[in-house]
Order: structure tokens, then sequence, then C-alpha cells
């Protein structure tokens, strides 16, 4: 290469090396590329016979790739702290470069230099999305009370440690709520509420501008009114078994609830369970018999509930 060809090279570098350009980190955006993370992505590019090619990175335009013909130079390169190591792949012919296995660290922009008889440059900006969470749908079970009458089920939609992502729900095709989130690992929620006989279909959905995740509620599975406060058990004594000519020497007693479902009915004596009864059906009433001793101990304590 004759002394005049290397001088002009050399002050091409230096000129596209150190121009100043509008744009994200002070270059021109380019072309945009998306991807989630874990894919490759791919700066295409077209080589042409005796051009050279350095490949940079980032505002201080890291050397990470080059093509140097005359000298059979073709490599790539890990970058200064090392993000690229063994993840860049370089196109002999055409030039073009892939990012394999692409992380955020790797987001940002991108510049080709050409050198041949002539001096050109291409940019790309390049965005990386986390891989998104399925959203995780619950019941707000603090909505039920013993003074609770609402004929509604409360419902929280969430996801966690997501960044750059739209929360959403629908009801069938159509949006009902929303809630975006620019940030980066953050936590989101979205309630609803919905009859418990509701019988549409629902769903909630967290995307970013190139994939989503949905769920989709299941009413059935989630929504049930609220119990109804249970009721104080009663103990009372079973007067029949007492009589003039009684010479029992033990107590019957009986512990009861009325109106009661899907409840269990027990005797504990002390901290141990002692008998015990369920019923599953609705709206029933309870009982439960216990005998003890006239003169029982002090220290053996008998206690009913549900």
């Amino acid at each position: 290469m004759s002394q005049s060809k290397k001088i002009f090279y050399a002050f091409v570098w230096f000129c596209l090396h150190f121009e100043g350009r509008m744009g994200v980190f002070g270059v021109e955006t380019g072309e945009i590329k998306t991807a989630v993370e874990g894919d490759s992505v791919t700066l295409q590019t077209e080589k042409q016979r005796d051009e050279e090619l350095f490949w940079m990175f980032g505002p201080q335009k890291v050397l990470i790739a080059q093509v140097k013909k005359e000298d059979g130079v073709f490599k790539v390169h890990d970058g200064a702290d090392g993000r690229f190591k063994d993840r860049l792949v370089l196109n002999y012919n055409t030039g073009s470069l892939t990012i394999k296995n692409i992380r955020p660290e790797h987001a940002g922009p991108y510049k080709l230099e050409i050198i041949s008889d002539t001096a050109s440059h291409k940019t790309f900006t390049v965005s990386v999305y986390a891989l998104l969470p399925i959203p995780v749908i619950t019941r707000d079970s603090s909505q039920c009370s013993s003074s609770s009458s609402s004929s509604y089920c409360s419902l929280l939609c969430s996801v966690l440690n997501v960044g750059h992502v739209t929360l959403s729900w629908y009801k069938g095709n159509s949006l009902l709520s929303s809630i975006s989130e620019s940030d980066l690992s953050i936590s989101l929620a979205l309630p609803l509420k919905v009859e418990y006989q509701d019988i549409n279909s629902y769903s909630c959905v967290v995307n970013n501008p190139i994939r989503n995740q949905t769920t989709h509620l299941d009413i059935s599975e989630l929504c049930w009114p609220c119990p109804a406060p249970l009721p104080i058990p009663v103990i009372t004594r079973d007067s029949p078994t007492c009589s003039l000519s009684s010479s029992q020497q033990n107590c019957s007693l009986l512990c009861s609830v009325v109106n009661v479902s899907h409840v269990t009915l027990s005797w504990y004596k002390g901290n141990s369970l002692f008998s015990t009864t369920r019923a599953s059906d609705l709206s029933i009433s309870l009982s439960l018999p216990l005998e003890v001793e006239y003169q029982v101990e002090y220290k053996n304590t008998y206690s009913g509930g549900i």
C-alpha cells in the first residue's frame, strides 16, 4: 500500500470515528433492531470487493469486529469489558455481524465503517427486551369480611421484575384497563371486579413491543361468594338424661350450631382434639355430644368450636 493511500485511510478513519451526529448516544439512529433476551440478531451489510470493514459498539465506538482484506485480518473482539465474548459471528462473504444469545448489555448503537477508495458507514440501534413472565391472577381475599355482602369478586393480575411493558385486562377482545411501565425490574398489579355469576371471558395480558403473555381467568375456580360469618357454638346440657331416679356419674353435653355449611364442629380436651363432625351441605344444623364425669378434675378443660 502506498504511503499516500495509508494517509488517506488514516484521515478517513479519523473523520468517521470522531464525527458528531445527532441521535441516540451521539450517532444517527439508522436501522432499528429489536430482540428478546436470548435471541440472535444479525446486522446486515453487503461487503464489496476490496472493502475494509470496522464494526464498533457504543458511544465510545469500541471496535468489536473487523475485515482488513489486504492484511488478511478477519476477526471479532470481546469488547473492552468482555461483554461480547463468544457471542459474535462475522460473515466473511457479506461482512454482516451476528450477536448470539443477546442480553440487555448488548443493546445500544452499532456502527459499521466501510473503507475502500471512498468511505461510508451504516448505523444500527439494537433494543433488547427481557423474557416476559406469565401473568398471575389471584383473588383479593381481603374483600371478604364478616360484614361483606358484595356480589362482586375482586381480582388482581400481577407480574414481577418486568420493564418496558404494558399490563392489561381484556373482556373478550375488548380492552378494559391497562397500566404501563418504562422502568426496569418493577412489579405491576392491575385490579378487576367481576360478578360471581359472570359468564364472560376475561384475560390478563402483559406485552412489550414484540412479545406478549396471556393468562385466562377461570371465574368458577377463583370466584365464589364470600362465606357467611360463623355462628358461635352453643353448649347445652342434655337435661332429659337427668331424672329423680338417675344415678349416673356422667354429665351429657351437646355443642350445637345452626344454619351453617361446609364446616367442621369439634370438641377439644385442652389442646387435643376429642371428637369431630363435618357437614358439606348448605344451611344445616350440627350437634356434637360429649359426656364428662360430674367430678372431673379441674385440669381437664373442654371446649367446643367450629
